[in-house]
């Protein structure tokens, strides 16, 4: 935890996309000091035409290898998630050639008892984790 969903389009090889699982866990490990299995990851590709994702005016132009990062976490420190972002940009950046402005995060904030992670019981409010 956290659950980390990345939406993008259509095509990236199976070489990339584990690249960019691997590249965006190891800036969660570093930004959120989470444990190294504490890992969820979801890849969505989606056709062209399935998935808009302008600049908000900012002035800057999205191209083929856009990313929409979905975090859905506990709450986290504004620190931490600035944090997140920084590092996640740099490193997509040397390993994927993903420029920053094709990287978009959502953070959707949840608590201890939104959490099941087997067995039928919410491991956090039991003490397990």
């Amino acid at each position: 935890m956290p659950l980390i969903k990345i939406n993008m389009y259509r095509g990236r090889s199976k070489a990339e996309i584990k690249t960019l699982l691997d590249t965006t866990h190891e800036a969660m490990l570093e930004a959120f000091k989470v444990p190294v299995r504490d890992r969820y990851q979801i890849v969505l590709e989606h056709d062209k035409d399935n998935m808009i994702a302008q600049d908000t005016g900012l002035g800057f132009t999205r191209t083929d290898k856009f990313i929409l990062i979905e975090v859905v976490s506990r709450p986290r420190s504004k620190e931490s998630k600035q944090l997140f972002y920084q590092l996640l940009c740099e490193k997509l950046l040397a390993s994927s050639g993903i420029e920053k402005t094709d990287i978009m995060f959502s953070f959707v904030i949840n608590s201890d008892e939104d959490w099941s992670f087997g067995g039928g019981q919410a491991q956090f409010l039991t003490g397990a984790l």
